[in-house]
């Protein structure tokens, strides 16, 4: 019998976001059992089901407590008013200071009543008994503050990835006492930009492991997942290359998972995706906001910088701060935060976030303590690897600077001077697509946002260009977005667009250096993501398939960033058809990929034209200096 495989990095940080807070400085068991006490509940919503909740009350009872409010499918383990969990809070501070703490399992998960309903769509016109998350919440807040003891009045709501998602649901149509909320790498929108698409390309790594891991059935009174998925490889590429077409996932692995059939019956952004986005219904927010993300959150940058955009729009009185570090997802909740993969930051930056930004944040609006004003972005910038602070995001003071792809691999600040036809291609082949790493691994790594890319760029199926080397610093600010003329062979396809700073050759290797790497020369990745060719320019309810051979213009925009390319080095555009097995693989023939045949995947020659009728170009912001 084979041993079970070692539980895969998505899996490890699906459940475990919830619980990386108040990890790092733990206070312990001890301290938790001495200082408050636990009780268990189970809180009614309108409807009667009953979700089960564990608050944590401080045994000081001389003074009052803010209640600070934390929803989570992941489970509020471990249950008992005897067992106590060992950290309180979102950091050590919090369970230090004195705070109630409410740690709740969401509607129909572990020891909460009621059906689970993923990305649960929210209602504006509830009649009745009729329930969405932000009723449960309101309800939820409306239960404690008559229930518990010891409380001031003032409720915060925090929570990261998934619980993100129901802090934003907390925040619309919220209970009157909610007045502080942070939703953390929240998700959003799960077709258009977090986790299982980008652009409408299926993230198969990530969504095949969450699935088969967490998402599986749950048996049993506390609805325990199962033993973890046994990939019997640690090698990611060849497990998903072997598994062939995704419809293989639906008759073998995945068949007993209800969320990926609905994943497989609705390939398109129809009304089911529609529904379950959250960022329309941002409106008329009343709690101070503290939206926070990683730069390199390889799973829900797009729902962070978008949930914040939407507060911004449709609630301009409402103190609204956009807090974005150099972090993988939940980093910012655990560790120092001085480095990510091989790239070191000169700070430690997630222990400044929990020590100047978050625990401030909700001391100033529960407790009425007197802090620095908060910017409305407080950002840091990779390169020059510092603290910023801004009056809007993205900055006011940025310029857009185009880099048109050119002759020999270059990146040009004009468009080609003749009318002559320029263009490059390669051909493409889903039986041998460009992993999206350099290194063997079960599936989506951490890192993999600012991995060095030089595996990449000497493939025949990856197209490069790059500037001179920069004589001074250049710091962009905000989306990078790709306007492309392409064509393609076949009548559908991938277009991966990668933003990269290269180091300079005698840039010094760390020290100590365990891995061994070499940084001269590095390609960091700054930017990439993927558009799905037959949902180009953002079509994503109405695909359509390419004209062999006939030029095509694609746009695509990437989430934003905060880097500066230092001078001394390059910039470097990557361009390809494949990321495997980040992204599913493209047939490269238009039809619906979760139905797909082994015959429909075929080789498909890519072009990218670059001529003064066709350009090509990736446009960037330029902070001033």
């Amino acid at each position: 019998m084979r041993r079970p495989s070692r539980v895969p990095f998505t899996f490890v940080v699906a459940l475990a976001a919830w619980s990386l807070a108040g990890h790092t400085h733990a206070q312990g068991i001890e301290y938790v059992r001495a200082h408050y006490t636990k009780y268990e509940y189970k809180v009614p919503m309108r409807d009667g089901v009953k979700l089960f909740t564990a608050v944590y009350v401080p045994k000081d009872d001389s003074k009052t407590y803010p209640i600070l409010l934390n929803r989570t499918p992941y489970s509020v383990a471990p249950y008992g008013t005897d067992k106590p969990r060992e950290n309180l809070g979102p950091s050590a501070l919090f369970g230090k200071e004195g705070y109630i703490f409410a740690y709740q399992d969401v509607r129909g998960r572990w020891m909460s009543e009621g059906e689970f309903v993923h990305m649960r769509p929210y209602k504006p016109e509830k009649a009745g008994k009729e329930i969405d998350e932000s009723s449960d919440t309101y309800d939820t807040i409306a239960w404690l503050l008559e229930h518990v003891r010891g409380h001031n009045g003032k409720v915060g709501q925090s929570g990261i990835s998934y619980p993100g998602f129901y802090t934003t649901m907390g925040m619309i149509n919220a209970h009157p006492s909610l007045i502080a909320a942070s939703p953390q790498a929240p998700v959003a929108d799960w077709f258009v930009g977090d986790d299982w698409h980008h652009n409408g390309a299926l993230f198969l790594a990530h969504a095949f492991n969450f699935m088969a891991n967490v998402d599986k059935p749950h048996s049993g009174p506390t609805k325990k997942p199962g033993i973890p998925f046994d990939h019997g490889t640690p090698d990611g590429y060849d497990f998903f290359l072997r598994l062939g077409p995704l419809s293989k996932l639906t008759e073998t692995s995945l068949k007993d998972v209800p969320y990926w059939k609905d994943i497989v019956g609705h390939p398109d952004y129809d009304a089911f995706w529609k529904a379950s986005n959250v960022l329309p219904h941002i409106k008329n927010i009343k709690p101070a906001v503290l939206n926070v993300g990683g730069w390199f959150d390889a799973e829900n940058l797009y729902g962070i910088l978008e949930t914040y955009k939407a507060v911004e729009k449709s609630s301009a009185e409402t103190p609204n701060t956009l807090v974005m570090g150099p972090w993988l997802h939940g980093g910012w909740a655990g560790g120092d935060g001085a480095s990510l993969g091989h790239v070191g930051f000169d700070a430690k930056t997630s222990e400044f976030y929990r020590e100047t930004i978050e625990f401030p944040f909700f001391q100033k609006h529960l407790k009425g303590a007197t802090v620095l004003e908060f910017p409305k972005a407080w950002v840091f910038e990779t390169g020059h690897n510092r603290w910023r602070k801004f009056a809007q995001w993205p900055p006011a003071d940025v310029k857009a600077r185009a880099l048109y792809l050119g002759d020999s691999g270059t990146l040009l600040d004009s468009p080609a001077s003749t009318d002559a036809p320029a263009a490059d291609d390669y051909v493409s082949d889903p039986d041998r697509p460009v992993p999206h790493l350099d290194r063997v691994n079960i599936g989506m790594t951490g890192d993999y946002m600012i991995g060095d890319q030089r595996f990449a760029s000497r493939r025949p199926d990856v197209l490069v260009y790059q500037s001179e080397v920069l004589e001074e610093d250049l710091t962009i600010a905000g989306p990078v977005t790709a306007e492309l003329h392409v064509s393609t062979t076949g009548t559908d396809s991938d277009w991966v667009v990668k933003l990269i700073d290269v180091y300079p050759n005698d840039f010094p290797d760390p020290n100590p250096n365990p891995t061994g790497v070499r940084m001269g020369g590095f390609q960091q990745l700054v930017r990439g993501d993927v558009m799905r060719g037959k949902y180009r320019d953002g079509h994503f309810s109405d695909p359509q398939p390419f004209e062999p051979g006939k030029p095509t213009p694609l746009n695509m925009a990437m989430n934003d960033t905060l880097h500066t390319f230092r001078a001394g080095h390059k910039v470097m555009v990557q361009i390809q058809s494949s990321w495997f097995p980040l992204v599913d693989r493209n047939p490269q023939t238009f039809a619906d990929i979760y139905s797909a045949k082994p015959g429909d995947y075929r080789r498909a020659t890519q072009t990218i034209h670059r001529s003064k009728v066709l350009p090509s170009k990736v446009t960037i912001n330029v902070l001033a200096p």
